[in-house]
């Protein structure tokens, strides 16, 4: 349900989501197989040639994979919209010590100082851009812009057939101490997007819980679709794969 692109440079959005869910995220995503994608992300970039250097960590969140991707010797950058939950980064980073520098922006209309040698960006973060033209913006600014040359840009984007059989028309509900929520899918096959409509239950420090109510939404982009992006940014499609198979 994960479709892995990579890519290098040649010669209605989560933007305005990860408020009240940012409180609990690490605690609903603590399956998450953080440690192995890490792994797997360092061994794609070694594997060309990217041992250390700066590596940007785009719509990054918590902070988790950026301190991964710290610990396995690259100099990171995490970039995000949401202000609470790089709050949550920068809690993660003065425990690690890491020197990762964080920059609230929009991923659609990211700015660096200078260029990166690659750029990843995880947990399906690609699929909250819901424009056709955003998605190559941020490709074209990778490709001319902001990645050094021979820079890779990794991305996972969940798949059509995630949202049409694994998501859509679904309620997901789990309920935990410090919270619960309630999370309902309906998936638009015309449109390719994917509305979630969180409800969140949280404890506070009183011991009452707070409801917070967020709506998401995410796009599926067909893998055809990807590769024009790909062509048209500038950039060079070097591998396709299903999950972490290769």
């Amino acid at each position: 349900t994960l479709r892995h692109s990579l890519c290098y440079r040649e010669g209605r959005s989560r933007m305005d989501s990860y408020t009240g869910f940012a409180k609990v995220y690490d605690l609903f995503m603590e399956d998450v197989p953080y440690k192995e994608w890490s792994r797997w992300i360092a061994e794609m970039l070694r594997a060309h040639g990217i041992e250390d250097g700066l590596v940007l960590d785009l719509a990054c969140g918590t902070g988790v994979m950026t301190e991964l991707l710290a610990e396995a010797g690259y100099d990171m950058i995490g970039i995000d919209q949401s202000e609470e939950m790089l709050e949550r980064a920068l809690d993660r980073k003065e425990q690690s010590g890491h020197d990762i520098l964080y920059l609230c922006q929009d991923m659609r209309e990211f700015e660096l100082y200078g260029t990166v040698r690659a750029i990843v960006s995880v947990c399906d973060s690609m699929n909250y851009v819901l424009e056709e033209e955003a998605f190559l913006d941020i490709l074209t600014a990778a490709a001319e812009n902001y990645l050094d040359y021979g820079g890779l840009f990794l991305f996972d984007l969940n798949t059509e057939y995630k949202y049409r059989m694994l998501l859509g028309e679904q309620t997901i509900a789990e309920n935990r101490g410090e919270g619960s929520f309630i999370w309902e899918n309906s998936y638009d096959e015309e449109e390719k997007i994917n509305e979630y409509e969180l409800t969140l239950f949280i404890r506070e420090d009183s011991g009452y819980y707070r409801k917070y109510e967020e709506v998401h939404y995410q796009r599926a982009y067909p893998l055809d679709t990807v590769k024009e992006l790909v062509a048209r940014s500038g950039l060079k499609l070097l591998q396709v794969c299903d999950a972490y198979t290769g």
